[in-house]
Formats: structure tokens, sequence, C-alpha cells
């Protein structure tokens, strides 16, 4: 049997990974009080949110330890049974680093795969990985789905609402996430290997939410065979009008929204959205 681990970016829903017996392990995230929470044990997305909102510093995100992961993979596994771990993308976390070192501390046979990417991106390769499986597919064959999937299908936006976050992380001045709040500048980026490169500024939250729908739609001929999954930071209302505007313009077979994990929400900020098909 094929066992599928993952880790708490993810951002599937629980009921989800417990109908598809899907084990996580929990990335952990602290605040000013320097507490420490472990992701969807110990804090949930809204209370995050008014956390991260309140907070004068970023908080700061850790990956699993490689004993987290060896635990999770001993307690799924029976004699004869194999372990696909999908991480969150090494290029943002240390937790695929994490499980590969686990890997080598157990004679289970474990296959560590690299998303390349967080949250829906993560999950949508969770997904494709289940019906797969579900096909009676073997680990390679498996691997190589998504590896090709990731590599040459995979697209990945993001829509920073709002830069506080980018500010709190050092990556542009105070001043300048002033001028920006003040000229009302919102932040298209893109995915690309398991990074984030920015595309355009926008001004306006109508405009760049339009642009964003519109650079969605330029992405291929058509839609009616694709699933797009999204993850909010607490901003359900531009989810769902993204939604209803891919739904009336493309006609995608599926859409998916899902709130935004506390490791991906402290990238994404306030009101970030990601989507990935």
């Amino acid at each position: 049997m094929i066992h599928i681990v993952t880790d708490s970016s993810c951002d599937l829903p629980d009921e989800y990974l417990k109908e598809h017996d899907i084990s996580f392990v929990p990335l952990t995230v602290r605040f000013e009080d320097d507490k420490e929470y472990r992701e969807r044990i110990d804090i949930g997305p809204e209370e995050f949110y008014k956390k991260m909102t309140s907070s004068r510093t970023l908080p700061k995100t850790a990956q699993p330890s490689p004993a987290d992961f060896l635990k999770v993979f001993e307690e799924v596994a029976a004699p004869g049974d194999e372990i696909l771990c999908i991480t969150i993308s090494s290029k943002l976390s240390g937790t695929y680093q994490s499980a590969t070192l686990a890997k080598k501390m157990t004679s289970i046979p474990v296959t560590v795969f690299d998303s390349l990417a967080a949250s829906p991106g993560h999950a949508l390769q969770i997904m494709r990985a289940v019906e797969l499986r579900k096909l009676g597919y073997g680990i390679d064959k498996i691997v190589a789905e998504l590896t090709y999937y990731r590599d040459n299908e995979m697209k990945i936006f993001i829509y920073f609402k709002t830069l506080e976050n980018i500010v709190k992380g050092g990556r542009i001045t105070k001043f300048q996430g002033t001028l920006a709040k003040v000229m009302n500048i919102k932040l298209i980026c893109e995915g690309i290997r398991g990074e984030v490169v920015p595309l355009e500024k926008v001004r306006g939250d109508k405009r760049a939410l339009e642009r964003l729908i519109s650079i969605i739609g330029q992405q291929r001929d058509d839609f009616s065979d694709t699933i797009l999954c999204m993850t909010h930071t607490g901003n359900l209302e531009d989810a769902e009008y993204i939604k209803a505007e891919l739904i009336k313009r493309y006609n995608p077979k599926e859409i998916l929204i899902y709130p935004t994990g506390s490791t991906v929400a402290t990238y994404a900020g306030p009101g970030g959205i990601v989507i990935t098909f």
C-alpha cells in the first residue's frame, strides 16, 4: 500500500485528508510572545489572521524536524507499505530537507517529492497523487506524472492585497510600503520553480483583480478540463469574485477555494490570494 504524507502548508481541508488517509506533519509559527504554535493543531487560519494583523513584527515560521517526519512515517506504515511524502517548496522552507533526512533514518521505503509550490499548488499535486494511486499507479509512475505537471504545466499566481508583510519582512522599506499604501498599489507575482517572481504593480483593487483574471485567461485556450485551486488570507469576498469571473469567462472544470494556513499566510499577508492550476 502507498501512504501519502505531507506537511501542514498544503492547506487542504481536514475532511479531504481524513477521507484519503493522508497524514500531515505540522510546521510551526511564533509571534512576539515567543509562543510556538503548530499549524492546523494549535492555531487555525482565522485566529492566525487576527494575531498576524495585530503583530508589529512578521511571524516566524519553522520547518518540522526530521524526528517529526520519522514519527509519522513509522506510525502510518505497516510491513510492505511504501510512503510518498509531498512537501512545500524547498525554496520556501527547509521542510523538504527534514523529510529527506527522516527518510535516511528508517528502513521504510520513502520517496520525498518537492512540490516546488505551497498552499494551492501543493494541494493540487497531492490531489493528483491521490487520483493516480486510485488508478493503481506505483510510486515511480506517480512521481513521474507529478514531475511533468510541476515542471511543464503548473501555473501559480499570487495577489498581494497589501504589502504590509513584505515591509515587516524587510523586503521593501517602510517608506516604500507607505507610498504603496497611499497610492493603493497591489502586487501580482508568479510562482516559478518554487520562487515568487514579481509580475506587475497595479493601482486599485478592481484593476488589480481584473488584471489577475486576464493574466490567468492568457495561460491557455481551453479551461474545460482545468481545476483551479485558490487560497485566501481572510479575503473570501475577492476570492468569490475571481471565481465567478473565471467561470463566466473561461468555464473551467472546477474551482476550489480554501483558507490559507499560517505558513503561507505569513508570506501572502492580509487579503492575499494564491491561485494555481
